[in-house]
């Protein structure tokens, strides 16, 4: 079977399902996602920090965050994965200690999960999250022109969406306020997920499709992109990293695009910004890069 860009229209329902269920391709996914809670509430311990602090006046609409030593420093905006309907900001605190220690400072955000939310609600409530975390930089001690995004799955998604052009202005926030951006195991493409059961809760429209896929929109200014994805992922999964990091390349966007060996769709997060892990060190040379970039 060639995994081209239009291979999947050929596919059969359960074929395509097959192709974006992650967990095909793990032995098991609970103690993979144990390890997020479990890392996560070894962070809370372990730092100072402020939790359910909020972005928005929604029950959702709230974030934890975790200061640098230093003020002024980058901070970084995480977005969880579990295919806009599953996980929480609570199961996301894992990178936090590596970020502290490398004088970043990191923000996990929450947005309400489908099916209570479409879509275009859940991209709007992180690009107003994204919005109130700038105004609060003085109040969090974070640099507001050092931001960048992160996430993984359907997070990664999310923050790809950041990188769209034309938003920005609506939100109050200059075109360049995303300052970088790391995608893991990402979908940037919605269409081949139309009518899977990952769709029965989201029930995605062609104009979903069409102005949500960030593969199919214009971008905004090109800053520094990690694209990667786990060895044992499936090739759609590979295939729509590959196609964005070309997409994103094409726009000029500095990508730095990999496969991490052993990794899988779960536990490639795991090591976002650990410096024993290739994907941690590209991370933090992609923050200590751009920073020198924009002053």
């Amino acid at each position: 079977m060639t995994f081209n860009e239009q291979a999947w229209r050929e596919w059969s329902l359960a074929e395509r399902e097959r192709q974006y269920s992650p967990s095909t391709c793990v032995p098991a996914v609970d103690p993979l996602l144990q390890a997020y809670d479990s890392r996560s509430r070894e962070a809370e311990k372990l730092l100072r920090g402020h939790k359910d602090l909020a972005w928005g006046n929604g029950p959702d609409e709230t974030f934890d965050c975790f200061p640098a030593d230093s003020v002024g420093s980058p901070l970084m905006i995480f977005i969880h994965g579990g295919y806009w309907q599953d996980l929480s900001k609570n199961d996301s605190l894992f990178a936090a200690p590596d970020f502290v220690a490398n004088g970043i400072a990191f923000a996990a955000i929450e947005y309400t999960l489908a099916p209570k939310a479409k879509l275009p609600t859940i991209v709007d409530q992180c690009r107003r999250a994204v919005a109130a975390l700038h105004q609060q930089a003085g109040a969090l001690g974070f640099n507001p022109r050092r931001i960048y995004v992160a996430g993984s799955s359907a997070g990664a998604h999310l923050a790809a969406m950041m990188l769209a052009g034309g938003w920005q202005k609506r939100y109050g926030l200059s075109h360049d306020v995303i300052a970088g951006a790391v995608l893991l195991s990402g979908i940037y493409d919605l269409e081949p997920l139309v009518g899977t059961y990952i769709d029965a809760p989201l029930h995605l429209s062609s104009a979903d499709v069409a102005g949500l896929s960030p593969i199919r929109l214009n971008v905004g200014p090109g800053v520094r992109t990690v694209v990667a994805w786990g060895e044992n992922e499936t090739p759609e999964f590979k295939r729509q990293s590959r196609a964005f990091a070309a997409k994103l390349r094409d726009a000029g966007f500095p990508v730095n695009a990999f496969e991490v060996a052993g990794a899988n769709h779960f536990d490639i997060v795991l090591g976002l910004a650990d410096r024993k892990t290739e994907l941690g060190r590209a991370t933090i040379e992609l923050i200590n890069t751009s920073d020198g970039a924009r002053g």
